[in-house]
């Protein structure tokens, strides 16, 4: 099987909603909650938004024991940077971690093989902001407007983004537009659900704006 078929069929697994935007003043990144294991809903409060330090995030869609080891090799390895360099590692520098750490891990056999498809949010030692998204091969990219990565929400985000967002947009804009494309995702993905996260990232940090829940209603049909 070629590896983009591979990539496409891993959409299929990765039972998740995951998105980032570039505004003009920042980034915002959103998640929903739901964590599946094929067609079992296992977890209904999975924060799938990471904070790896003060300056950096990261959201994994793919198997959770994958995204928590990434996260930790990236906190410790960014950290020997700065007490090497005595200064703050780029967002670039982090993003670049993770791509090593996937694209290592996919290439090794394993019973198990790693696949996790990611974003990575921060604010450099100057201010500026930057987002990158990592596919599950291990190809990275700067992302210029928006990225859902290969969730299986992606196709319900993208539709929704590609109609909605506007260059330049702020991040006030920026967390409203977010909110709409995961309840968006979590009306018609089955993967995706139970809650949504939003962080903001801009040069005073990073900031948690939105943790909201999604309850499940009962109504009796009207006669």
């Amino acid at each position: 099987m070629e590896m983009n078929d591979e990539l496409k069929n891993s959409i299929l697994k990765t039972g998740t909603t995951i998105l980032g935007i570039v505004c003009k003043d920042g980034i915002v990144m959103a998640a929903d909650r739901q964590s599946t294991a094929g067609t079992i809903v296992m977890d209904k409060d999975n924060e799938k938004i990471k904070i790896v330090n003060d300056y950096l995030l990261f959201a994994g869609t793919g198997m959770v024991a994958d995204i928590q080891r990434a996260v930790k090799i990236t906190a410790a390895e960014l950290r020997i940077k700065e007490l090497r360099s005595k200064s703050q590692p780029s967002v670039r520098n982090g993003a670049g971690l993770i791509t090593n750490i996937i694209y290592n891990s996919v290439r090794q056999p394993a019973m198990l093989q790693f696949m996790v498809g990611s974003l990575v949010g921060g604010v450099n030692e100057d201010g500026t902001t930057e987002l990158y998204t990592i596919d599950p091969a291990g190809g990275i990219k700067k992302v210029k407007d928006y990225d859902a990565n290969f969730g299986s929400g992606m196709p319900y985000v993208l539709g929704l983004l590609e109609r909605q967002y506007k260059p330049g947009l702020s991040v006030k804009e920026g967390v409203e537009l977010a909110v709409e494309a995961v309840k968006s995702s979590t009306q018609r993905d089955t993967g995706s659900g139970h809650g949504i996260d939003v962080f903001t990232i801009t040069k005073d940090g990073i900031k948690k704006v939105v943790d909201q829940e999604i309850l499940a209603e009962y109504k009796d049909r009207k006669q």
